[in-house]
Formats: structure tokens, sequence, C-alpha cells
């Protein structure tokens, strides 16, 4: 959608780590370090890759496959801004109804159909909107 709706569409990424799991909050944290040093989406897809083996081993394997200053790592995944940004992500989720991950809002609606075509179902809607 993107590439499609170039001028159009923005993507914004918000961090919800889910409390039930013990890892999310620091994988949240290790991408935002990540960030840090431009590799957020590298690393964010890696996460995601191993989400079912995510541990403090795996987080520093990925962090060192990506060639991080893994000093600067540690310390900016530990950084009370860092964790703030997580805090503040979460408390505006839970206020606008995310209750699982992903949820993906299209002009601040819940996106239902999560299909190629939902998406640019919703996306064309609100377009017309503006018109």
């Amino acid at each position: 959608m993107l590439d499609r709706y170039p001028r159009e569409v923005k993507l914004v990424f918000k961090n919800f780590p889910l409390p039930k799991d013990r890892f999310a909050r620091k994988a949240a944290g290790a991408a935002l370090a990540a960030n840090a040093q431009g590799k957020f989406w590298e690393f964010h897809n890696k996460l995601f890759e191993s989400y079912r083996t995510i541990n403090d081993a795996k987080i520093d394997d990925i962090a060192r496959e990506l060639s991080l200053d893994m000093e600067k790592f540690t310390r900016d995944m530990m950084s009370p801004v860092l964790q703030g940004l997580i805090a503040r992500d979460v408390s505006n989720g839970r206020k606008i109804g995310v209750r699982g991950i992903p949820t993906v809002f299209i002009n601040g609606k819940i996106l239902r159909k999560r299909s190629l075509e939902g998406f640019q179902q919703m996306i064309e809607a609100e377009l017309k909107k503006r018109k």
C-alpha cells in the first residue's frame, strides 16, 4: 500500500508488548535501540521471524547478526526515555481499544478485513472522503 499510495499513506508503528509474553517488552526496547543505529525494521523483522523462540540470548544474537554496537545497543535498550516511549504507546493503545497485535488503524478506524483487498478498500474509502 505504501508503494501504491506513496503520497497518501503513511505508516506509523506503535509498540504494544503483550504483558503475558515475558520477553515482549524487552523485544520492543531492543527494536527501538536498534532504531538508534538505523536498523529498526531489520531488527523488527527478525524478531517476528523467530517470535516463538525470543529470549535474552536471541535478542542479543539478532543484534550481533545486524552488526550493532553492542554497548550502545544495551545502554539504549534500557534507557528511561526509550522505556517511556513504550509505556506511552501501550497507554495510548489501551485508550483506543487495542487488545492484541497486530492491530491496524486507518485514519483512526480499526481495519477489520486484514487482507490486501481489505487494506485497499478502506484506504480508497478514506481517500474518497477527502475529495
